[in-house]
């Protein structure tokens, strides 16, 4: 009896145990697929939805708050726009396509990449909504039977239209399945097992990530290689803060082979798990820190911006087009402002995206030497950016985009919510004046200052970077770029400074025990194709020079004056920020006038910048040589959208911005591009321990002679009857 009885309880706990698992597979469920519905608390905190809590003086508040794009069914999309990105429909032709061309037949290949193949500039300068769609052509890179491969696929046709075999001495960034398949590779070698043993790591503990290996000489050549490094997972989601320092395993990612193990480590214990848990969720909720009030930006009237046939945005005095990008991201297209005089929409910039980013690591030692990232040609940027987090990355009142991308064997799949939309506002001022009272004048004009910002987010691994696009009314265009999420450290065996020999470099800071967080460089370069009220352009640099006054000519010793040089051919526009020899740089169409005579123009207004200080010879700045200078101007080049070059894994760096600026090309009045790195240095500090706050940096495109007068000068200030009245929802 007590045997049966014994059998039944454990039958019970069994049928217990099993429906609990149900329940929270069931509720998983449901948060996945329906991850942003809100809980009765946040229907309190909508205006939408509780118009007692916020109303106008003047309306009842009725738009509804704008969610981030849920079950949108891409697959009955259609371009609209010539610069479109392609659909789903479009990827499966292509995916056709490939599948039955001679290339591909009866051998192993793989599609590093699948995009839009942009029609030509002139044309689509010329198209307007209504006229026929141009025709449709898709850019594939891929690799077959060890070669690479790029093709232009005719999407009316379906026919390949161009095949060409690429010698250059890089390979195609990187797939997701190359990343996985790269993880899994050291499981399979019975002496990386042991090694792991040996350091006594669970293997149910262990995580490892893919690192670009750069290129250092021959003996890396005709191989697409790729290091492994890990980590251990026990106790803690920041396995970052976990490394198993001096562990490197050297993949081949074509053969799925073990080349190399070097352990140089077992002497460097893993670092413990203490505070490393930055996750909410996992926090002590008695040291919950409640500094700050949550805050939303209320639209009584809705937003101001529309998004018309998908991908075309239209806010305040702006039009542009807005699509996400597998590799650069987000790219601006056809940035066009309206004149407030005229009426007509002027164009500023073509095409504005990032370009590439170059992360190099200030560690010589064996397992840190090769860290030199190319984050966007290298692991695509645009493949790397995750949902964007709704009150969290983007306020309430953002749109959200998503991309849609193609995975290894051209089959397409939807990258959510990567790219949101929204108008901020941060009590910042438009323009202001108040006459002082000794002219007797009671004046006191003051108006906001309202943007539109386009924002994504790439986790490439451990860092997260942060890109937006911010448009002013004013004319201005500002980019800016947010660091965040984990640094990349290596473990010591030193637990405080004092045990540190005065002559050993630790290559970085000791952040908390066994973790040093190794000092290294953030170097984003942007593609800005920009077309000031048409495509002829011309570079200037403005130089601010000190002049002095002659004996007896003004009390004044001395002044500054602006001297304008035209760059000729493009090694007159190679610059470097200097600050004791300051220069404006004018983007000017010589073929437009104001009315009193000056060129109509945009400057770049650069901010905390930051130059890469490595040897001209290192390896890495070879393929970096587009960090030389911060500016740079070339001749519109379709080809030449990528600064590291099209095929940046493992390149040597003969095609990268800096040997086709080796030309010495005319840019005088013609059609130009302008390139612009923005650059950080980064020594940590124990503040970025276990996880960093957002550091950010940016430059500006503001207009120079660009209007008659100031452009926002007939906006309206805003009124208490504009602004809907809120209360703190604990007294209603």
């Amino acid at each position: 009896m007590a045997k049966i009885e014994t059998e039944t309880r454990g039958n019970l706990r069994l049928i217990f145990l099993l429906l609990s698992v149900l329940l929270l597979v069931l509720f998983t469920w449901l948060n996945l697929s329906y991850p942003y519905m809100p809980s009765n608390k946040a229907e309190i905190l909508d205006s939408a939805a509780s118009s007692q809590w916020c109303v106008s003086t003047n309306r009842l508040l009725k738009n509804p708050t704008r969610r981030p794009q849920r079950n949108h069914n891409h697959s009955s999309d259609t371009p609209l726009h010539p610069l479109d990105p392609l659909t789903i429909q479009e990827f499966n032709k292509v995916r056709r396509v490939v599948a039955s061309h001679a290339l591909f037949k009866s051998k192993p290949y793989v599609l590093h990449s699948v995009g839009l193949e942009e029609p030509d500039k002139s044309l689509v300068l010329r198209w307007k909504y209504g006229d026929l769609m141009l025709p449709r052509r898709a850019s594939v890179v891929a690799r077959v039977d060890g070669r690479s491969y790029v093709l232009t696929v005719d999407l009316d046709s379906g026919r390949v239209t161009r095949q060409e075999m690429v010698s250059s001495s890089g390979y195609p960034s990187m797939t997701i399945e190359d990343m996985n398949t790269a993880m899994s590779a050291p499981m399979n070698c019975p002496g990386f097992n042991r090694t792991i043993m040996d350091r006594r790591v669970d293997p149910a503990d262990l995580v490892c990530l893919p690192v670009s290996s750069g290129w250092y000489g021959k003996s890396e050549e005709k191989r697409r290689l790729i290091k492994v490094q890990c980590y251990s997972t026990k106790d803690t989601s920041n396995f970052y803060m976990r490394p198993i320092e001096g562990l490197t395993v050297l993949v081949d990612m074509d053969t799925h082979q073990v080349v190399e193990i070097v352990d140089q480590g077992r002497n460097i214990p893993i670092p413990k798990a203490d505070n490393t848990e930055y996750r909410y969720s996992a926090g002590d909720v008695h040291r919950e820190m409640k500094i700050v009030n949550p805050i939303s930006l209320e639209q009584p009237k809705g937003p101001s911006f529309t998004v018309e046939n998908g991908h075309t945005i239209r806010w305040a005095n702006w039009e542009f087009h807005l699509k996400p990008d597998a590799r650069a991201g987000v790219i601006i297209s056809r940035a066009m402002v309206r004149d407030p005089e005229s009426g007509e929409m002027r164009s500023v910039l073509y095409k504005g995206m990032t370009s590439e980013l170059f992360v190099p690591y200030m560690d010589p030692t064996d397992a840190w030497y090769f860290k030199t990232y190319m984050d966007a040609g290298e692991y695509g940027f645009g493949s790397q950016a995750m949902p964007l987090d709704p009150l969290n990355d983007c306020p309430r009142n953002a749109y959200y985009m998503d991309g849609v991308f193609a995975a290894a064997d051209g089959s397409p799949y939807v990258q959510s919510n990567m790219v949101c939309v929204y108008e901020s506002y941060a009590g910042d001022i438009g323009w202001r004046h108040e006459e002082s009272p000794i002219t007797g004048m009671p004046i006191r004009e003051a108006r906001p200052k309202v943007t539109l910002v386009v924002r994504m987010a790439a986790s490439v691994g451990n860092y997260d970077y942060i890109v937006d696009w911010e448009f002013q009314a004013d004319g201005l265009i500002r980019i800016k770029v947010g660091l965040s999420g984990i640094l990349m450290v290596k473990g010591t065996r030193y637990t405080n400074t004092n045990q540190v020999p005065g002559a050993e470099d630790l290559y970085g800071t000791l952040l908390s025990e066994n973790v040093i967080g190794v000092i290294h460089d953030h170097f984003v370069t942007f593609y800005l194709d920009m077309d000031v009220d048409g495509s002829d352009n011309s570079f200037v640099k403005v130089n601010l020079q000190r002049q002095q006054t002659s004996p007896g000519e003004s009390p004044r010793r001395s002044y500054l004056k602006a001297v304008r040089n035209v760059a000729k051919t493009e090694k007159d526009a190679q610059i470097k920020l200097k600050l004791y020899s300051p220069s404006e740089f004018h983007m000017i169409n010589p073929n437009k006038m104001t009315r009193v005579g000056n060129p109509v123009g945009y400057k770049v207004v650069p901010a905390g910048t930051a130059a890469s200080l490595l040897d001209l010879e290192d390896p890495p700045q070879k393929r970096a040589a587009f960090t030389n200078n911060q500016i740079w101007v070339t001749p519109y080049n379709q080809s030449e959208e990528w600064a590291g070059g099209l095929f940046v894994y493992q390149s040597q760096g003969e095609d990268t911005l800096a040997t086709w600026s080796q030309r010495n090309r005319p840019i005088e009045n013609k059609d130009i591009v302008l390139w612009y790195t923005l650059g950080f240095h980064h020594v940590p500090c124990q503040e970025d321990f276990p996880i960093m706050p957002t550091v950010s940096s940016s430059f500006d495109l503001k207009p120079v002679n660009f209007f008659e007068i100031n452009p926002i000068l007939r906006m309206p200030p805003t009124g208490e009857d504009d602004l809907p009245v809120c209360k703190d929802a604990a007294s209603v």
